[in-house]
């Protein structure tokens, strides 16, 4: 499992979840977002600029 805390959010992914290949997105302890990395769209829930700029970001550094 990987826990990423940025920008007031939480990222988390599983080593071996199923597929697609995605990550959950928390704030406050809610679930925001489960984002599809593969096909860049939310999988269950709404994802605002400011998590897509995360995610990005995260994915250039290879974190995600």
């Amino acid at each position: 499992m990987s826990k990423i805390r940025r920008g007031n959010y939480i990222f988390v992914t599983w080593i071996g979840d199923h597929p697609p290949r995605h990550v959950h997105v928390y704030k406050d302890g809610e679930p925001v977002v489960k984002w599809d990395l593969e096909n860049r769209v939310p999988m269950k829930g709404k994802a605002n600029s400011r998590i897509l700029k995360l995610i990005a970001e995260l994915e250039e550094e290879g974190r995600l």
